[in-house]
C-alpha cells in the first residue's frame, strides 16, 4: 500500500511490518539493534531479551527491537536533532487509543503531526565546530545534541538560565531550555512558553502528569518526550522554570503567514518539523487542505538557533475567514476574543495565543475536540471547537499566528 491517498500512519505500519519480517541479511550501514551506550542508561533490560537459536525467537527479538527503536525517546531526540535531511514522508505512526479520531470528522491529518520515519540516521559528529550567524559561540553536534545542555547561542537574548532550564536533572529531567530554547519561545513541535499566567503554566504541568494532557497521536517525540522528562519534576523546579519563563517575552514575529495556492514539496527534516525537499523530488505542489510552515534556514533551525523564523503557508481566504471566526465566531462557534482577549495576548490565567506556531496551535484544537486532552479547564474548549471542520480549525490558526505576539 502506498501513493498519496494511503495516510501516513498505514505507511510506517507497513514499513515496520516490511522491515521486520525480512529474512534476508541486513546492510552494513543498517541499525537494528540500540547502542551499547543506549543499553547502559537502562533504556532496554536485557535481562528480558534472550535470543535462542531458534528462528522464531530471533524474528520476535527483530519484530520487538525494531518496535522498541521506534519509542525509544532518547535514540530519536539525538538523531532528530542533527543537520540533514530525513529520508521518507512524514507521517504519524500510532494514534492514541483513546482519542475520538471519528469526532472531528476528519483524520489527524500528517502536516501538523509530523514525525520522523523510523528508518531516519543522524549524520555523524565529525567534530566540526558549529556555527550559527551573529554570535561568537561555537559547538559539535554532540554538544548540540545534549537535552541536558541546550545550545546557548545568544545569551543576551535571556536572563541567566537556572538548572531547571540550563541543565536539568540527570537522568530523566531533561533541560527545559533544549526543546523550548532558552528563550522559552519554542519550534512548532512544541509550545512557546514564554511570558504564560502562572496558573495556567502550573496547571498545564498538572495536566501533562495526571494523565489529562495528552495528544492524539502520542508517539510524536516532542510530546512523549516532554511526558517522560517532566513527570519527576519537584514543585519547586516546575516554579522555578515558571519564574524563569515569566520574564522572557517574545516581541518579534517569528511566523510570517502567507496565502498561497502553491507550496515547496517538504518532508520531516529530521526534528520533526518539515522542511522544503532540497535536491531529488524538490519542485512545487498545491496547497490544498494544509498548513505547510517550514522554517526559513531548515539548516540553523536544526542547530537550535530561536533568531530564525518560519514562513506558514495557508490557503487562500484561511486569513479572512479566520478573522470572522476568531472575533465573532461566524454563527458556528464562540469567538476567541472573549476569552483570550481582543489582541488575543491573553487575559488573566487564560493564556496568549498571537503569534503561535499555527501547527502547534492547530494541534491543541484537534486534541480538544477527540478528547486526547480534556485537562482541568478543556470543558471550556469543547464548545469552542464542537462544530468546527478541518477548514475553519485551518483558519483560526492561521489568522492567530498572523497577529502579533
Amino acid at each position: 500500500m502506498s501513493g498519496p491517498d494511503v495516510h501516513p500512519a498505514v505507511r510506517v505500519r507497513h514499513w515496520l511490518l516490511n522491515k521486520a519480517s525480512d529474512d534476508t541479511p541486513r546492510q552494513k550501514h543498517a541499525r537494528p539493534f540500540p547502542s551499547r551506550k543506549l543499553l547502559s542508561r537502562g533504556l532496554f533490560d536485557n535481562a528480558k531479551v534472550r535470543v535462542l537459536d531458534s528462528q522464531t525467537m530471533r524474528n520476535f527479538v527483530r519484530v520487538a527491537t525494531v518496535i522498541a527503536a521506534v519509542l525509544l525517546v532518547t535514540t530519536a531526540i539525538v538523531a532528530g536533532q542533527a543537520v540533514g535531511s530525513a529520508s521518507g514522508v512524514s507521517g504519524p505512526a500510532k494514534l492514541n487509543p483513546k482519542a475520538d479520531i471519528n469526532a472531528p470528522g476528519f483524520p489527524p491529518p500528517y502536516w501538523a503531526y509530523p514525525v520522523n520515519l523510523p528508518d531516519y540516521v543522524a549524520p555523524p559528529d565529525k567534530g566540526e565546530k558549529m556555527r550559527v550567524p551573529n554570535s561568537n559561540v561555537t559547538y559539535t553536534l554532540t554538544q548540540i545534541r545534549d537535552f541536558f545542555s541546550p545550545p546557548d547561542w545568544h545569551p543576551e537574548d535571556h536572563p541567566a538560565m537556572p538548572p531547571i532550564i540550563g541543565t536539568g536533572r540527570k537522568p530523566q529531567v531533561w533541560a527545559c531550555g533544549y526543546c523550548h530554547l532558552p528563550t522559552g519561545w519554542g519550534k512548532p513541535e512544541n509550545a512557546n512558553v514564554s511570558n504564560l499566567p502562572e496558573p495556567y503554566f502550573m496547571q498545564t504541568v498538572a495536566d501533562f502528569k495526571n494523565g489529562t494532557r495528552r495528544g492524539t497521536v502520542p508517539d510524536i517525540l516532542p510530546h512523549s518526550g516532554m511526558v517522560a522528562a517532566i513527570m519527576p519534576t519537584t514543585e519547586a523546579e516546575v516554579r522555578e522554570a515558571y519564574q524563569y519563563f515569566a520574564k522572557n517575552k517574545l516581541t518579534m514575529q517569528r511566523y510570517k503567514v502567507t496565502e498561497a495556492t502553491m507550496v515547496p514539496k517538504t518532508k520531516v527534516q529530521g526534528s520533526w518539523v518539515l522542511a522544503p525537499i532540497v535536491g531529488t523530488g524538490e519542485g512545487m505542489e498545491p496547497i490544498g487542505q494544509r498548513i505547510i510552515e517550514v522554517p526559513n534556514d531548515p539548516i540553523l533551525t536544526t542547530l537550535r538557533d530561536w533568531r530564525i523564523g518560519f514562513t506558514t503557508y495557508v490557503p487562500p481566504g484561511s486569513l479572512k475567514k479566520g478573522e470572522a471566526l476568531v472575533t465573532t465566531g461566524g454563527g458556528k462557534t464562540v469567538q476567541c476574543t472573549i476569552c483570550h482577549g481582543s489582541d488575543l495576548r491573553g487575559i488573566g490565567p487564560v493564556p496568549p495565543i498571537a503569534g503561535r506556531s499555527a501547527i502547534y496551535t492547530f494541534r491543541q484544537l484537534y486534541d480538544f475536540k477527540d478528547g486526547a486532552r480534556h485537562g482541568a479547564w478543556s470543558a471550556m474548549m469543547k464548545p469552542v471547537v464542537q462544530n468546527l471542520t478541518l477548514d475553519d480549525m485551518i483558519a483560526i490558526t492561521a489568522y492567530t499566528s498572523s497577529r502579533m505576539p
